[in-house]
């Protein structure tokens, strides 16, 4: 961690930061407004949440993330580029979603190239299992909707049989979707460009019905 990284979980994270806590948000209190809620999972460095938000000053964005630098980089995003409509969490997504996200409450939900796990034996580490996109499902609104995104063949295929078996989500396209506008191009999927590796994006939606 960089002594700038440091330096804003220390100064700015009081201030944009969310402390873990087993209990359902408030979203209109964490973000003193009412306003549609796209919850992001594992945004690495910030660099693509905090772009989108930018470009979105009318949504609200909670990003969760582990890894203490990523913490503190897009908190410096958020102090230099004034996002007021950002939070963070700095914990593990899988407990976050299951007792700080109500249900029904999200308008959307990003999941940006996720580990991989590229080992067969390490599958199981997979953040897209069946239980899990269950999970996601419930924390969208109807209509609300989830999008992923991986350059990782195999890990696509899994992600899109999981999600079309959810029967609370509908996929927005005929199997992959292309990339939505709003996605900017991550240095991540610059690297997978680079190695020559096709990028997948995946749409689905809560259905209405259901």
């Amino acid at each position: 961690m960089s002594p700038a990284q440091q330096r804003a979980l220390d100064t700015l994270f009081p201030a944009y930061g969310i402390p873990f806590e087993p209990a359902p948000l408030d979203f209109a209190s964490v973000f003193e407004r009412r306003a549609s809620t796209i919850l992001e999972i594992g945004f690495g460095m910030g660099e693509t949440t905090a772009e989108i938000a930018l470009a979105r000053p009318g949504d609200n964005f909670l990003g969760i993330e582990v890894h203490g630098p990523g913490v503190g980089s897009l908190l410096k995003r958020i102090e230099a580029d004034r996002l007021a409509n950002v939070r963070v969490i700095r914990h593990d997504a899988v407990e976050v979603v299951a007792t700080m996200i109500a249900p029904a409450s999200l308008a959307g939900i990003h999941v940006f190239f996720p580990d991989p796990w590229p080992k067969k034996r390490h599958h199981k580490r997979r953040l897209l299992q069946p239980g899990f996109a269950r999970e996601l499902a419930l924390r969208l609104a109807p209509g609300g909707y989830l999008h992923v995104a991986t350059d990782w063949e195999d890990y696509a295929g899994e992600m899109l049989a999981v999600l079309s078996a959810e029967s609370l989500l509908e996929n927005g396209a005929q199997g992959f979707a292309p990339r939505p506008d709003y996605r900017p191009r991550t240095k991540f999927e610059a690297r997978g460009l680079r190695l020559g590796h096709r990028v997948f994006d995946l749409v689905f939606r809560r259905r209405v019905d259901a």
